[in-house]
């Protein structure tokens, strides 16, 4: 399995979890009843899946070994991927301080929390099909073949050494949990 396999992979559950937020969010302007805690939640699911795991074998490992094979940082798309990846982490920490506002009986952060949530949502789907169309098969033509393994084994170190054994398991078990919670599973 070539590493951008294994990222695409790792977008379907972040896709996932987008499903969720959007839900969640059309349940509270309708509304609806809904457990606020369940963005916070998503919020610690994309902190420490989506940006904890995942963009870090991206920025760690991905960009920077197509870095080395001339696909520009600055300016490129490797530039508008971490751009990204900056707004996403400015929606997460917007989408978790509003729910938790909300959760202590701020109703005015309503509206903020939706904002959130959606914009988030909005934001990666996107930022997902410009990996998934773009950046992805660029990188498996620009890296080397014999590079492919190089990167494996780099998102392996990031997987059991900087972000520790079970990450995936808690996190998939998490947008279960999420999707069953809303219904969409």
């Amino acid at each position: 399995m070539k590493a951008t396999e294994i990222l695409m992979s790792e977008h379907r559950v972040i896709e996932r979890v987008l499903t969720v937020l959007d839900a969640a969010a059309d349940h509270l302007e309708s509304g609806k009843a809904l457990r606020v805690g369940l963005f916070i939640e998503a919020a610690s699911l994309i902190s420490g899946f989506a940006d904890g795991c995942h963009h870090r074998k991206e920025e760690g490992v991905l960009f920077t070994t197509m870095a080395r094979y001339g696909i520009p940082v600055e300016g490129g798309p490797i530039g508008a991927m971490l751009s990204d990846h900056e707004q996403a982490r400015l929606f997460t920490k917007g989408m978790r301080e509003s729910a938790q506002k909300v959760e202590s009986g701020e109703s005015s952060a309503l509206r903020m929390l939706i904002q959130n949530a959606r914009g988030y949502a909005s934001l990666l789907r996107q930022h997902i099909q410009k990996e998934d169309n773009i950046l992805f098969p660029m990188a498996n033509r620009f890296i080397p073949v014999a590079e492919h393994d190089k990167v494996f084994d780099g998102f392996e170190h990031v997987e059991h050494e900087e972000t520790g054994e079970g990450v995936h398991e808690k996190y998939l078990a998490l947008a279960d949990a999420l999707e069953r919670e809303m219904g969409l599973a």
